[in-house]
């Protein structure tokens, strides 16, 4: 098939995709600002932000995961028009996520004792433990959040989200400068200023997305009439959101036992993963934005029964990604001496994340392919053998990897992430060979 004949979906693709880029990446841009406010405190402060979101992030992951499976389920019945299941889907969805927020804060409030059984130095616990309770918090109205978000995504209206975003993380920026320092007569909280900022942006998050969807005269429909729960509709959003989480799970759990290698190694090795980790969430979210776009494109195609479309317009995102990912990879290599200097003054850290970097650049491609396949594949609302993938990529295969060379040879925090670049590739070769093996049972 000719080039162009992909190439003429990329701005439908980017229509769909860069809302979603932006909204994730106006999230990391806040966990940006909260690395480079918290780490003019110190090294420990910044370790400290990472320690405390190790278990957070895991938690995380599943509630997001979750709330995954509201969007091929809702993209399938838009395509087909069906807006009575579309509701039921939406609601039934967003009273699952409450619930899931709910009990996951309550985990992560009993869990905390298990930050200091994790051999981090004592500095570093004590001011992680606040940090970690409020942000907690902070899962359930994240979670609402979530599902009113991937309704909208299922619709392809990726822009309310993206917009939602922007204006609460302004905010949160705005409060984490006045709470961490104390400024304009504040109280400096320091660390745990930094979490309850992000605590009330997230709040403000739900009522700022709901407003700007119900100003849409085909979204108000949505959010009126009487709840109803679906037996039928909780059923399979369970049955997709469910292995949907333990993806997330899988992949997040590797990056947080990155984190805690790099602990064992020291602070210094810790702050530099926490800077290497962080730079590449960003890259890592147009990968995100591409994968909910196959995600939302595979489903339309899926509810009208076209697959050669399908395929057509699948092939045009993993084209657009490897492009993108092969920029970002470039962009590493070069600015690798000097990105780590925005977060910290510090020599030592900088050199380290400086070799990080390295090894970053090569697993963009890796990374991106493997979110996107992953996304296609909930598209076709396959979660259960990807599930199983992930397992084998990131903890039979990349974990072992990331702590043999990590603790047992001089590559050190290094040799952490070349585990990392070898669980994302197995992971991406799988599911590609998944997605070449549904779409011929398809056609």
């Amino acid at each position: 098939m000719p080039f162009q004949d992909y190439s003429k979906e990329f701005k439908r693709n980017l229509t769909i995709a860069l809302p979603i880029m932006a909204g994730q990446i106006a999230h990391l841009m806040v966990a940006l600002a909260d690395n480079i406010m918290v780490g003019k405190l110190g090294p420990a402060a910044l370790a400290a932000v990472s320690l405390g979101n190790t278990l957070v992030f895991l938690a995380m992951a599943i509630g997001i995961g979750f709330s995954f499976a509201i969007t091929p389920l809702v993209a399938e019945k838009h395509a087909q028009e069906n807006t009575v299941h579309v509701r039921s889907y939406f609601h039934n969805g967003m009273l699952l996520c409450a619930i899931l927020g709910i009990v996951l804060f309550g985990l992560l409030y009993i869990s905390e004792p298990l930050l200091s059984l994790l051999n981090q130095p004592d500095e570093v616990v004590v001011l992680a433990i606040p940090y970690m309770r409020i942000t907690a918090f902070s899962l359930i109205p994240l979670m609402i959040f979530q599902a009113v978000k991937q309704f909208a995504d299922g619709l392809s209206q990726t822009v309310h989200s993206m917009r939602a975003a922007v204006i609460a993380n302004a905010i949160n920026i705005l409060l984490n400068y006045l709470l961490i320092y104390g400024a304009f007569g504040f109280p400096r909280l320091e660390v745990a200023g930094a979490a309850y900022g992000t605590l009330i942006a997230r709040v403000l998050m739900v009522p700022i997305l709901i407003i700007l969807l119900m100003k849409r005269n085909d979204l108000a429909f949505y959010f009126q009439g009487a709840f109803k729960v679906s037996s039928v509709a909780i059923k399979k959003l369970l049955n997709i959101g469910f292995p949907t989480a333990l993806q997330m799970f899988f992949e997040v759990s590797l990056f947080t036992a990155a984190i805690l290698l790099s602990g064992v190694l020291g602070t210094k090795n810790q702050a530099a993963n926490q800077i290497a980790l962080n730079l590449s969430a960003i890259t890592f979210m147009v990968g995100v934005g591409l994968s909910v776009t196959a995600t939302v494109r595979v489903g339309n195609q899926l509810g009208l029964k076209n697959m050669p479309e399908l395929k057509r317009i699948a092939t045009s995102i993993f084209l657009m990604t490897l492009a993108l990912e092969l920029v970002f990879a470039t962009l590493f290599i070069l600015g690798r001496d000097l990105l780590p200097w925005i977060y910290i003054d510090d020599a030592e850290v900088v050199a380290i994340a400086s070799q990080l970097l390295i090894v970053a650049a090569i697993f963009q491609v890796s990374d991106g392919l493997q979110v996107v396949f992953l996304g296609a594949l909930r598209g076709f609302q396959d979660v259960w053998l990807p599930s199983l993938i992930c397992f084998v990529a990131y903890w039979l295969i990349g974990f072992p990897v990331s702590y043999y060379l990590g603790l047992h040879t001089s590559l050190k925090a290094q040799g952490i992430w070349t585990g990392l670049l070898v669980g994302l590739s197995v992971s991406a070769i799988f599911m590609f060979m998944r997605y070449r093996h549904l779409l011929k049972k398809s056609l």
